[in-house]
């Protein structure tokens, strides 16, 4: 007989999977996560090596869920990004493009309360984070566990997980990544491509310190971003070919360190690697819809992203937000969770800001990673344009934040 003494069941407890659970229970709901990695494995070092640049208004969320003070030790500010077009900071290089964009977070401070234009914050942190937070919240985890298969019945869906158990609540929310079992289960398609490449991901000691910039390249072959960490550390990622990446991966420390040396030279002397290094290959995913009877997706099922911007985990996040709130005002009024009307509300939030930032990621990658003469003189006149006018400027920082639309309360920093 299945367990029925739940409001939702949410698949995955990475990061926006764990994030929805507690922004739902602030709501008065009562969630219960299931995933096949325990806390305890996705705290280990080489479960996540990835670094997250977390835009000011997802960062007040965390706050508003109660994990702003075991993130804030742990967060570098991001008080300036400058982004040039063609620089290759290695011998082989070509002389930089005068094209650059300098975003400043003392632009914006009379709009957004002083904030810095983003955190880096390292993945482990996050999910230590979540992991006290859950805990202490008392939401029961069902790990290692794995969903097998969702039927919707009136009024509760039902989900069987591997082991034979079977759990019913009105509503089942998918946020266990790009391969969702849920999604599959709701029947609902996904389009996308691959990029034909893999993001290299590596965290070193500076031998100076960051000043709490983030440099961003845009190469021929595909981004290179060093974004500071706490402890004059930094995360670089950077694309490469996806063979030369798993070859990267596989090779010894002094051969990774000639390469890293090799490729982007003196801008990055007196560099240390510290920990793993990791290797994620880099493509487009759209789920085709959020809902379906009783079912909603979020995060990477609904939409995985290229990283060239920062964005996919904040819009993972703003979906989590939306989807709390929606749910929330629902169920205080009493009407049914899983109902269409109620998940159409959600659907209709988040479908258009998720398509738009998807589409313009895409083409982001390819016209930066383009080195055609016609288009690259088109994109550094038009990078000169934005540095050159301050509103335009100011409106992409806004944007970048997270700070325009309709916000969802989390992300204005209240509590639901």
């Amino acid at each position: 007989m299945a367990d029925t003494d739940y409001d939702i069941i949410i698949a995955g407890a990475g990061l926006a999977g764990a994030t929805f659970a507690l922004a739902a229970a602030q709501g008065g709901l009562k969630p219960v996560l299931v995933d096949p990695q325990p806390f305890d494995a996705q705290l280990a070092p080489t479960f996540d090596g990835r670094s997250t640049a977390i835009a000011y208004s997802t960062f007040r969320m965390l706050d508003a869920l109660g994990l702003g003070e075991s993130l804030r030790p742990h967060a570098c500010r991001m008080d300036r990004i400058l982004v040039t077009d063609g620089k290759r900071p290695g011998a082989a290089s070509r002389p930089p493009s005068p094209a650059y964009i300098r975003f400043d977070a003392d632009e914006i401070g009379d709009r957004n309360g002083g904030e810095p234009l983003g955190y880096m914050l390292e993945n482990r942190r996050i999910r230590t984070a979540l992991a006290e937070a859950v805990t202490a919240a008392g939401i029961e985890v069902r790990a290692p566990a794995s969903v097998d298969g969702v039927e919707v019945g009136p009024g509760l869906a039902t989900v069987t997980l591997k082991d034979g158990a079977t759990i019913s609540a009105p509503l089942v929310v998918g946020a266990e990544g790009r391969g969702s079992t849920v999604r599959r289960a709701a029947g609902i398609d996904t389009f996308g491509w691959g990029y034909g490449q893999s993001g290299v991901v590596a965290t070193v000691r500076l031998g100076r310190d960051h000043g709490n910039v983030a440099h961003e390249y845009f190469l021929p072959d595909g981004p290179f971003a060093i974004l500071p960490l706490t402890e004059q550390r930094a995360s670089l990622v950077w694309t490469e070919s996806t063979r030369r990446a798993e070859a990267l991966k596989a090779a010894s420390d002094e051969a990774f360190h000639a390469h890293l040396m090799r490729r982007f030279g003196e801008f990055l002397d007196g560099v240390e690697v510290v920990g793993p290094r990791f290797v994620y290959p880099l493509s487009l995913q759209l789920a085709e819809k959020l809902t379906a009877p009783r079912i909603a997706i979020l995060g990477d099922a609904a939409h995985g992203v290229h990283p060239v911007a920062g964005q996919g985990l904040n819009m993972g996040l703003k979906d989590a937000a939306a989807l709390a709130e929606v749910l929330t005002d629902a169920v205080r009024i009493g009407e049914d969770i899983g109902s269409e009307l109620v998940l159409e509300r959600y659907a209709r939030w988040r479908r258009f800001d998720n398509a738009a930032l998807a589409a313009g990621f895409d083409g982001f990658v390819r016209l930066f990673s383009n080195d055609l003469a016609p288009v690259r003189l088109a994109r550094d006149l038009g990078m000169a344009a934005v540095n050159r006018i301050a509103p335009l400027r100011r409106a992409f920082m806004h944007e970048a934040g997270g700070a325009t639309g309709d916000l969802p309360r989390l992300l204005r920093g209240e509590s639901l």
